[in-house]
């Protein structure tokens, strides 16, 4: 069976999958170009600027891509909002596109390049991640070309009988097992992307045995595309192997304290498709069947069977709601496919062709503010609570009128300030010596940022990286310590003594810091600021704190790694 693209006249091409799909995702781009400049810098792009500044193959709490793109993008860029969301951006972009991609394999037409791209773009879950430098914006890209060059690889041509109900065109390449070489690199990629990809790879596989394209097994360039992701892949393991495995100590950590919402497994559900929009549930809900039910669709079957694997998966392990979502973009191709196969038989239901996009839209247009930072904090605060809308929490501990992409970009510049004033306060002897104490890699990375502008040093921290980072030199003699309450600075200099034997310390309160200058909303702004509830910074001697210096990375117990 031919492409149907490239057997449509000229003028059909313009309305053809790949068009609809640029379409998308060029308003797409605009959008977040638009507004991701607006607000400040979230907490984890701070830190991952920090990690750009210490390029390695592995980190305890991440995959080491971001860190390359957050050192690339200050290259190339520089370091304004626009510049290290630049990147973010453009994915959500390919993700669109990706999807109209994957409609096109299916067999769709305009309509479900449409509506499938339509989903995509108004998803708020997609409009968040999108607009911030981590890892999130990339994973679904890697995750659905896997999956466009899965389906690459395991589609047939369809029997004599098969073809006049099966409208899934074969694609002219010469060699179809040459997809997963493809599959391989990208699965590799997605794995020094973020480790979740691990999860979805037992998902494929789980799928692929679980039906007909079973027969992978016997190709041998899907074991030569599993060779490649585990050769593009081997360096961050290896880099585990002699960090003892930091990140699976840093998820048994963050287990035991309790540190993330747990949501039961219908809770789990329920957030899925608030992510996504109720308005886009028969959709996915439709894709799910295509791949599972639909005799159209039975050649993916795989991708259904890996769907509901990964689904129980997170469930069982109980994962973050989001955690799922890089999935959903074939779910909603093949949704798309199905309804519009369904409208062009049953001619009565035609009309729900031309309603069906339209609650989408508005529904997406109405929640993108609480998602993307259209509005002024104060106007954004009034606009959820005419709408009803109450901020989902992923953390125990956060607690702000605002949902925490949004909170943890305040008052960083303000702390900064703060500190800079303490600093430059010391005689200029000690301030020679001084160095910075942050008890969260938040903190420690707004310190690396806005610091030099101060002639602030670096900061060192118990936490994640900057675990690994240790003491940058510093002497020891003098350390300003900065959200720690007089009550639990004491408590870290017991500790500190017990580990050094009872070596003496010093301890002189400086003085008592009030809090930065915040946005009106004091309360919804300060949510970002972990240990600004009550903020002062003292000084202490580092060695008081546990931290032996010239040590090597083992500090003492005190300093275990915490998510």
């Amino acid at each position: 069976m031919n492409d149907p693209d490239k057997t449509a006249s000229p003028s059909a091409k313009w309305l053809g999958p790949l068009a609809i799909g640029a379409g998308f995702a060029v308003v797409k781009l605009l959008l977040h170009f638009a507004f991701n400049s607006n607000y400040g810098y979230f907490r984890d792009e701070l830190y991952f600027l920090a990690c750009g500044e210490h390029l390695a193959w592995g980190y305890p709490d991440h995959a080491p891509l971001v860190a390359l793109v957050a050192k690339t993008s200050r290259l190339l860029l520089g370091d304004s909002l626009f510049a290290i969301r630049f990147f973010p951006a453009v994915a959500g972009a390919l993700k669109v596109f990706l999807t109209a991609l994957l409609v096109r394999e299916f067999g769709g037409k305009t309509f479900a390049a449409l509506l499938a791209c339509l989903c995509v773009l108004g998803a708020p879950v997609y409009l968040a991640i999108d607009n911030l430098l981590s890892m999130n914006p990339l994973e679904p890209v890697f995750w659905t070309l896997c999956v466009y060059f899965a389906v690459r690889a395991v589609k047939e041509t369809p029997s004599v009988d098969e073809t006049a109900e099966i409208r899934n065109p074969k694609s002219e390449i010469r060699n179809p097992s040459l997809n997963w070489l493809f599959f391989g690199l990208f699965a590799g990629l997605g794995l020094m992307n973020k480790h979740s990809m691990v999860f979805f790879g037992f998902a494929l596989v789980a799928g692929l045995l679980a039906t007909k394209a079973r027969k992978a097994f016997l190709d041998k360039y899907f074991w030569m595309g599993g060779a490649l992701a585990f050769v593009i892949f081997l360096p961050n393991v290896v880099w585990q192997f002699q960090h003892d495995f930091a990140t699976l100590e840093l998820l048994q950590n963050v287990q035991k304290t309790g540190k993330n919402v747990v949501l039961s497994p219908w809770q789990f559900v329920v957030s899925q498709i608030m992510a996504l929009l109720p308005v886009t549930l028969p959709v996915w809900l439709a894709g799910l069947w295509y791949f599972l039910g639909d005799r159209r669709g039975r050649r993916f079957r795989f991708l259904g069977v890996a769907y509901l694997v990964l689904l129980a998966l997170m469930i069982f392990l109980k994962a973050k709601d989001y955690y799922l979502v890089p999935v959903y973009p074939m779910l909603l191709a093949g949704g798309a496919v199905f309804f519009e196969d369904l409208f062009e038989k049953a001619r009565r239901l035609r009309f729900v062709k031309y309603v069906l996009p339209v609650p989408i839209a508005v529904l997406a247009a109405l929640v993108a503010p609480v998602v993307v930072p259209v509005l002024p904090v104060e106007t954004l605060i009034k606009y959820q609570e005419a709408i009803g809308f109450k901020p989902p929490k992923s953390e125990v501990a956060h607690d702000s009128p605002l949902q925490q992409i949004f909170g943890d970009q305040f008052g960083w510049p303000e702390m900064v300030a703060k500190v800079a004033d303490v600093y430059d306060a010391l005689p200029p002897d000690e301030r020679a010596k001084a160095g910075i104490y942050a008890s969260n890699y938040g903190e420690a990375g707004a310190i690396d940022f806005f610091g030099p502008r101060y002639g602030l040093p670096k900061a060192i921290s118990p936490h994640q990286s900057y675990f690994l980072w240790g003491s940058r030199d510093y002497t020891g003699e003098i350390l300003i310590v900065l959200g720690a309450s007089k009550e639990d600075a004491e408590k870290k200099l017991r500790i500190g003594r017990r580990k050094n034997r009872g070596r003496a310390s010093l301890f002189r309160q400086l003085r008592k810091i009030p809090h930065p200058r915040l946005p009106p909303d004091e309360k919804a702004a300060r949510g970002n600021l972990a240990g600004l509830k009550a903020l002062e910074l003292r000084r202490f001697r580092i060695a008081d704190f546990g931290f032996r210096i010239g040590s090597g990375r083992k500090v003492s117990a005190f300093f275990r790694l915490q998510h």
